[in-house]
């Protein structure tokens, strides 16, 4: 079995495997005409269940037609035009070529001597980051999994720089739309129940600044400590952007560490046209990014970044066999000591090929097509009498709801809704995401293609229509 292993003997077996898997991804992205194929699980699932783990195949051609079967056939394709459902941006080719190099040396990023010049160039990256955001002179940072993980160790840093006798008296602020992973972090950092304070927004999907001063205020008045505010730059549903810089100024009056959570809305560092809608990320105390989001990266690539260098001491760990104290002193770079993670993935050659060959401004040009495509977007719902739109966009997110003509009932309306999108995506035509707005059910387009069209909106939203329809006379006829 040692043919299989990847060294200097095997170096021919790996470029005709590599290419022949190449060559059947390319082949199903040339020909792939719907973004899904409608399986279900009930279909898929016994095609996984028959395969016998301990019974190898042993032939590499013969796992891709099998991998044909139960994976690349029904996988949803990103690339599509009318992926139009998560976060899930199509990726750039240098990317692609950065993760084949990164998976083949494989590289650990946690210390100097399992990296070297991996290290440096996550290095730099996180530097044109803090200096794209303008953090200052003192800021750093380092590569995560995600924007779940950034926030954590953000909440992390924050909780340890508070000044409070127990974590019971720590609270967090953050709206109402924030990010899941705010309340989670809550509960992994060991806080209360009751430790995030949840922000109204207003119907542009803001935080409210007047809401937050009170609810600050009365912090104090109760004798807690207000550990962070978690201002979000790119809401997951909405692509709403919270009022920085008045929450800058709020968290300087009462001491209170700043957390922009821009997972969505980083894209905006590379932005030609939009930058200005992020004035007062600068402000921050930290920062998460998710380059896998706009900037047109594969999974995994996000970053925490802080204006102080210093605080990240409270992630750090040493031990004997990895990163002994000494080489703090000896000025060996180990990024271990700024991560929440041992053993990381160098996914920062992917951003780093991304910017050598496209540059910035490549990237923020992409970026800007799907924020400009949003507008035509909420210009066409907004002008069709069948669609509600909750609000005009940020970025390049959509939020609508089919209502029917001759029905009133908002259950029924739900009920059209939701089958609309069930039904969409059995079809395979397109993917839509869903959310709740109010307690009432609601569709989403996250646009993050610049490939995809205003005709190709029009025709989902025909698609959605005629699914609710359908659905809308087939409950009347069971009540008739």
């Amino acid at each position: 079995m040692r043919s299989h292993l990847l060294n200097d003997t095997t170096a021919e077996t790996y470029r005709r495997s590599v290419t022949e898997g190449i060559e059947r991804v390319a082949a199903k992205l040339a020909t792939t005409s719907r973004p899904f194929t409608g399986v279900t699980v009930d279909a898929l699932s016994p095609r996984i269940d028959e395969i016998d783990l301990d019974k190898p195949l042993l032939d590499t051609t013969a796992v891709l037609d099998e991998l044909e079967d139960v994976y690349l056939r029904d996988a949803i394709y990103f690339h599509h035009p009318r992926y139009l459902a998560h976060l899930n941006c199509p990726v750039v080719i240098p990317a692609v070529l950065g993760e084949a190099i990164l998976s083949a040396v494989n590289s650990s990023l946690d210390t100097w001597d399992q990296s070297a010049g991996g290290t440096l160039i996550e290095r730099k990256l996180i530097d044109w980051t803090t200096a794209r955001i303008g953090l200052g002179p003192v800021a750093d940072g380092v590569f995560t999994s995600g924007g779940t993980q950034s926030n954590l160790q953000a909440l992390l840093l924050a909780r340890e720089e508070a000044k409070a006798d127990t974590t019971a008296e720590l609270r967090v602020f953050a709206s109402e739309v924030s990010h899941f992973s705010v309340k989670k972090s809550a509960k992994l950092l060991g806080l209360g129940a009751d430790a995030v304070v949840s922000i109204p927004v207003g119907a542009d999907k803001r935080m409210q600044t007047v809401a937050l001063a009170r609810e600050l205020e009365r912090c104090r008045q109760d004798g807690l400590v207000p550990m962070a505010v978690v201002a979000t730059a790119g809401t997951t549903d909405f692509g709403s952007i919270d009022p920085l810089p008045e929450i800058a100024e709020l968290c300087e009056q009462y001491s209170t560490w700043m957390h922009v959570d821009a997972a969505y809305g980083c894209g905006l560092l590379a932005s030609l046209k939009y930058r200005d809608r992020i004035d007062g990320i600068e402000r921050a105390d930290s920062v998460t990014v998710d380059y896998h989001k706009s900037f047109f990266q594969p999974v995994s690539s996000s970053a925490v970044l802080v204006k102080d260098a210093a605080t990240l001491r409270h992630a750090t760990y040493h031990a004997e066999y990895l990163n002994p104290r000494r080489m703090v002193q000896e000025r060996i770079p180990n990024q271990v000591d700024k991560s929440l993670q041992t053993t990381r993935r160098f996914d920062a050659l992917k951003l780093w090929m991304t910017l050598r060959v496209m540059g910035a401004d490549g990237i923020g040009k992409l970026f800007d097509e799907v924020c400009d495509l949003a507008v035509e977007g909420w210009r066409l719902l907004a002008a069709d009498p069948r669609f509600d739109v909750v609000v005009e966009p940020t970025l390049s997110t959509l939020v609508f709801r089919y209502i029917p003509a001759a029905v009133t009932d908002p259950a029924e309306i739900d009920r059209a809704n939701l089958y609309a999108r069930k039904a969409l995506f059995a079809s395979g035509d397109a993917v839509v995401a869903g959310t709740k707005v109010s307690g009432r059910h609601y569709l989403k387009f996250t646009l993050l293609n610049p490939e995809t069209t205003v005709e190709d909106m029009s025709v989902v939203l025909d698609l959605i229509a005629g699914h609710a329809e359908q659905y809308l006379g087939e409950s009347l006829d069971r009540a008739s």
